[in-house]
């Protein structure tokens, strides 16, 4: 780890989460500064923020853009949950763990990836969300890894007419195409093909929300 002031540490890896591709990691520096953290669940479509990095090795970097979108979580290839940030300030290879920050100078989120280069877009750029980021750490420093709730079944989202079909109002439910023997949603009475309209009172509309709020939840 190399500080702003040139010094040099060796980091202790505290603990690694690959299913969200954070890690923490120790230095034993003395008082360092400490950023705040902001609130991710606060953030609006439109609001401006700050991304910080060191693209392709230039030094500390700064740009500017917006939330163009919260809650993505299509980009299956990165990691298991997904709740990210989609920025247009721009993120290249050098950012990645680098701060987004909003304009009161609180974190975010933490910029993670971009769509493949190839693919010819620009002003796409991702960053984990601080609340995630938060709870990763949190873990992390209390056990030394993540410990996740697990339910023991495989959910698809509802289609309007199977809902239709089901009587089922609105858009909430997820549909359980599967439910594992053993496991805590079959020792609960949850078969194959029933619909769960809300965990802990929240109503769930995507089986991607209930995997999040499963996990989220503590065995």
């Amino acid at each position: 780890v190399q500080l702003a002031d040139g010094r040099f540490a060796v980091p202790e890896m505290v603990g690694v989460d690959a299913e969200t591709d954070l890690a923490l990691l120790k230095v034993d520096v003395g008082t360092l500064p400490a950023i705040a953290l902001g609130s991710s669940s606060e953030l609006r479509i439109g609001d401006v923020v700050l991304a910080i990095g060191n693209p392709y090795g230039l030094g500390k970097s700064v740009t500017q853009g917006i939330v163009s979108a919260t809650g993505r979580n299509s980009l299956a290839t990165l990691t298991t949950f997904q709740d990210y940030i989609q920025t247009d300030a721009a993120i290249n290879a050098g950012n990645s763990g680098g701060a987004l920050v909003n304009v009161a100078g609180e974190l975010v989120g933490l910029n993670t990836a971009t769509l493949a280069q190839d693919s010819r877009t620009e002003g796409i750029g991702f960053a984990i969300p601080v609340d995630l980021v938060r709870g990763v750490v949190d873990e992390i420093k209390q056990h030394g890894r993540v410990i996740r709730g697990y339910l023991g079944l495989q959910p698809d989202d509802l289609t309007s007419a199977e809902r239709d079909a089901r009587g089922i109002e609105g858009n909430v439910g997820i549909l359980l195409s599967v439910v594992f023997e053993d496991g805590p949603a079959a020792a609960a009475g949850l078969r194959q093909d029933d619909v769960i309209i809300a965990i802990n009172g929240d109503e769930i509309y995507t089986q991607r929300q209930a995997q999040l709020v499963v996990a989220g939840t503590s065995p």
